[in-house]
């Protein structure tokens, strides 16, 4: 009777020890899980619209491809003194180097896209850091400026993405409006009636060198002056 009383209170010990081993382990593993997965501390958060109180509005043109387009479009600034900020991805920079001048030279404003394009909600934090980097290190070359602003591809914000351009230093550029210029079938007279509309103070307008957003810049340009808009870069806005 006392051999089996010893060898119960021996499992039972036996028992304990190997829960406490266990719950130890849980929760070594949870905290780990658990760090992961945190949201990251931001030290940027995504703009979507400059100031409210000032007159004016940014066009913000995102690049990638369109190289034929952009000619047009920096005559159509240059003829109604109007700036904008282009966000060129690094590996389009690097093969057409002339043209990121060009828009240097007009008094434009030149944001970082990152280097290659990606989808930077796939991306982990690092990753989107490199890209971004090495966006930087490639207009760097070209322009001898280092970009303050950045704007994702594809206008991907998850935070991990925004985590790692406030790791850079950059200001997480979004927009108010988005003309659609890249889509198919869509008319200069399309790109008009998204913005006039929907103009407001501190408006950041996203655009794109396409065929219609060529043709539809001029007048684009003129109506926004008319209704007594300042054409500014991003910057400026904030």
């Amino acid at each position: 009777m006392y051999v089996f009383y010893y060898r119960r209170q021996q499992l039972r010990r036996l028992a304990l020890l190997v829960a406490a081993v266990l719950l130890l382990v849980l929760g070594f593993t949870a905290r780990h899980w658990l760090a992961a997965r945190a949201v990251p501390v931001m030290k940027t958060q995504p703009i979507y619209q400059g100031d409210p109180g000032r007159k004016a509005v940014a066009l913000t043109f995102t690049v990638d491809w369109g190289e034929e387009y952009l000619p047009a479009i920096l005559q159509a600034l240059e003829q109604e003194g109007a700036r904008a900020t282009f966000f060129p991805t690094g590996q389009w920079a690097a093969r057409h180097p002339e043209l990121v001048r060009q828009m240097l030279a007009g008094g434009h404003e030149i944001g970082n896209h990152g280097q290659s394009h990606p989808h930077p909600d796939n991306l982990t934090r690092e990753e989107n850091r490199r890209d971004i980097q090495a966006g930087e290190d490639t207009l760097v070359a070209i322009t001898g400026r280092k970009p303050l602003l950045y704007s994702p591809p594809y206008g991907e914000s998850q935070p991990q993405v925004v985590a790692a351009a406030g790791d850079l230093g950059y200001k997480f550029i979004m927009w108010t409006i988005n003309t659609g210029d890249y889509l198919p079938n869509t008319r200069p007279e399309d790109i008009l009636a998204t913005v006039i509309p929907r103009c407001q103070n501190g408006a950041i307008i996203l655009m794109h060198p396409t065929g219609p957003a060529g043709k539809a810049l001029p007048e684009l340009l003129k109506e926004l002056k008319k209704r007594g808009y300042a054409l500014v870069t991003v910057s400026e806005i904030l």
